[in-house]
C-alpha cells in the first residue's frame, strides 16, 4: 500500500479513537456535570464540544475548495457558556454532526489530495498539514474532555485506557502474542466498545 493511503487510514483509525475515547468518558458523566466549570476561565465539556463542533464543520465543509474559516463560523459563540437546551441528547448532536462532516471529508479524500494547497483564514498549506494540524487539535481537546471527567468522577471513574498499576498484565497479555503488523486502534477499539 502506498505511503498517502496508509496515512489516510491511519488518520481514520486514530479519529475514531479519539472520539470513542471521549464518548466513553461522556458517557459516564451525568448531564449537569457536562455543564460544570470550575471558574471563568475554563471550559466546561459541554462548551469543548460546541467548539469542536463548530471547528468541525468550518473546517471540512468542502476542505478542499473554500477556506477552512468559513464567514459563517461564529468561533467567539462557540465559547459562550450559554445553551439553549442543557441535555446530553442535544449535545452529543452537536458532537455528532461534527465528527460526521470530518469523517465524511476525510473518505472523500484522494492520496493525490494531500499534496494540493488549502487555506485557513488564507494561509496556505498542504491538505497533509491541514490534517495534520487537525489530528493535534481535535486529541488536545478529547484529553481535555478526560481529564476533567476523570475529575468529575473521582474514584468512581472506570479507566479508558490501562487501568493503574496493570501495567504488567497489560504488558504480559500483549508480549504473549505473535508479532503481527496492526494499528493500534484495532485492539483497543474492541476494548472501548
Amino acid at each position: 500500500m502506498e505511503t498517502s493511503n496508509i496515512y489516510l487510514e491511519s488518520v481514520k483509525k486514530q479519529m475514531l479513537y479519539y472520539k470513542t475515547i471521549a464518548e466513553k468518558a461522556i458517557d459516564q458523566l451525568e448531564t449537569s456535570q457536562l455543564f460544570v466549570t470550575p471558574n471563568n476561565d475554563t471550559n466546561s465539556i459541554a462548551t469543548i464540544i460546541k467548539h469542536m463542533h463548530g471547528n468541525m464543520l468550518s473546517r471540512w465543509t468542502d476542505f478542499l475548495t473554500t477556506d477552512g474559516e468559513k464567514e459563517w463560523r461564529k468561533r467567539d459563540e462557540e465559547f459562550d457558556a450559554l445553551f439553549e437546551n442543557q441535555d446530553k441528547k442535544s449535545l452529543l448532536q452537536l458532537w455528532e454532526e461534527g465528527w460526521q462532516c470530518f469523517f465524511n471529508a476525510i473518505h472523500s479524500l484522494q492520496p493525490e489530495d494531500l499534496s494540493k494547497i488549502i487555506y485557513i483564514r488564507n494561509e496556505g498549506q498542504t491538505a497533509l498539514d491541514a490534517i495534520n494540524r487537525q489530528l493535534a487539535h481535535y486529541p488536545y481537546h478529547v484529553g481535555q474532555i478526560v481529564f476533567y471527567a476523570k475529575m468529575l468522577k473521582q474514584s468512581e471513574w472506570n479507566s479508558l485506557s490501562i487501568p493503574k498499576n496493570k501495567s504488567n498484565e497489560y504488558n504480559a497479555d500483549k508480549f504473549s502474542k505473535e508479532r503481527e503488523l496492526k494499528h493500534f486502534t484495532d485492539d483497543e477499539l474492541k476494548k472501548l466498545q
